[in-house]
C-alpha cells in the first residue's frame, strides 16, 4: 500500500508539472509558489475538517523545521531550473533518494547495528539502480560556468532528503498526514508571498488564471500521498519509488508536448520501474521488521 501511495503521489506531481508548464506562460515562478501554497492551505484545511482533524498540533517546531527544509529545497531547485539544463536540474533534485539512503545507512553505522547494514545493502543497490535509470533517461550535462548552479541543485536534493526524513519522523509520532501537509502549505504560502512583494504580480488574463487551481490541488494531493507513503512505509523504498515521477513526466512530455524519448531513455524508464519493483519485494521479504 505504501508503494501505491508513492506512485500515486508521483502521478499527481507529474500532472501538476504539466499544469505549471501551461501556467508559466502567464505567471512567474514565485506567483506559482504562492498560489500553489495558498490553494493547498484552503484544500487541506477542508480535508482536515472533513476528517475531524484539528489544526492545533502538539509538535509545532517539527512542522516549522519540515516547512523550512521543504521550502529551502524548493527554492534551491527553482534556482537550478533557471540556471541549468532542465535534465540536469531534475537529476540533481532526484538525487534525494540517494541521499536518503546515505543518511539512513550512516545512522545505522553510527548506532553500531552492523547486522542491519547487511539487510539494507540490497535496497541501497536498488536505489542506486533507480538513480542510474534517471541518469539514462535525462542524460544531464553541465558546463564549466554552471558549477555554482550545479552545487545549488545538488543541495536541493540533499535538503529534500532531510525533508522526507522529517516527514517520516512526523509519521512515527502519529501526526495526521493532512495536518502535516497543511502546515507545509502554510510555509510555502508565506515564502511565496514574501518573494512576490519583491517581484510583483503578473496581469491576470481570463481564462489562464484557471491553471492555478489544478496546480494547487494537485500539489496538495501529491504532498498528501507522499506524506502517507513516508509516514507508513520504508523510507528507503519510498524514496526509490519517487523516481516513478520521472517516468510519468517523460510520458506526459511525449503525449502532450511531442517530446522524443531515445532508446537510452526507454532503457532508463525500464530500469527505474525494475528497481522500484525490486526494492518493494526486497523490503517485503527481507526487511519486515527493520525500523527505518
Amino acid at each position: 500500500m505504501q508503494a501505491s501511495w508513492m506512485i500515486l503521489a508521483s502521478l499527481f506531481f507529474s500532472m501538476m508539472g504539466v499544469c505549471i508548464k501551461y501556467a508559466s506562460a502567464h505567471f512567474h515562478t514565485f506567483e506559482l509558489v504562492f498560489f500553489r501554497g495558498l490553494i493547498g492551505v484552503v484544500f487541506m484545511a477542508w480535508i482536515c475538517r472533513m476528517q475531524g482533524i484539528t489544526l492545533r498540533t502538539p509538535i509545532p517546531m517539527m512542522h516549522v523545521w519540515r516547512s523550512v527544509v521543504g521550502v529551502t529545497s524548493l527554492a534551491a531547485w527553482f534556482y537550478a531550473l533557471g540556471h541549468l539544463p532542465l535534465s540536469t536540474a531534475m537529476t540533481l533534485n532526484y538525487m534525494s533518494g540517494v541521499w536518503v539512503a546515505v543518511f539512513l545507512v550512516g545512522g545505522t553505522l553510527l548506532s553500531g547495528k552492523l547486522r542491519e547494514i547487511r539487510r539494507q545493502v540490497p535496497i541501497v543497490l536498488a536505489v542506486l539502480a533507480g538513480f542510474g535509470g534517471v541518469v539514462l533517461l535525462l542524460r544531464p550535462t553541465i558546463e564549466q560556468d554552471q558549477w555554482v548552479a550545479g552545487v545549488v541543485g545538488l543541495l536541493s536534493g540533499l535538503i529534500a532528503a532531510l525533508a522526507y526524513i522529517q516527514v517520516a519522523a512526523l509519521g512515527r509520532l502519529h501526526e495526521p498526514e493532512a495536518r502535516t501537509v497543511f502546515y507545509f502549505s502554510v510555509g510555502t504560502t508565506v515564502v511565496g508571498a514574501a518573494l512576490m512583494l519583491i517581484t510583483g504580480m503578473s496581469t491576470w488574463l481570463w481564462p489562464s488564471v484557471l491553471w492555478l487551481l489544478p496546480v494547487g490541488v494537485l500539489a496538495a494531493l501529491g504532498q498528501l500521498c507522499m506524506t502517507k507513503a513516508y509516514s507508513r512505509g520504508s523510507t528507503m523504498v519510498v524514496a526509490n519509488l519517487q523516481y516513478s515521477g520521472i517516468v510519468f513526466g517523460a510520458l506526459f512530455g511525449l503525449l502532450l508536448f511531442g517530446d522524443q524519448i531515445a532508446l537510452m531513455g526507454w532503457l532508463g524508464m525500464a530500469l527505474i520501474m525494475a528497481s522500484g519493483i525490486a526494492s518493494t519485494i526486497l523490503r517485503n521479504r527481507g526487511l519486515p521488521r527493520t525500523p527505518d
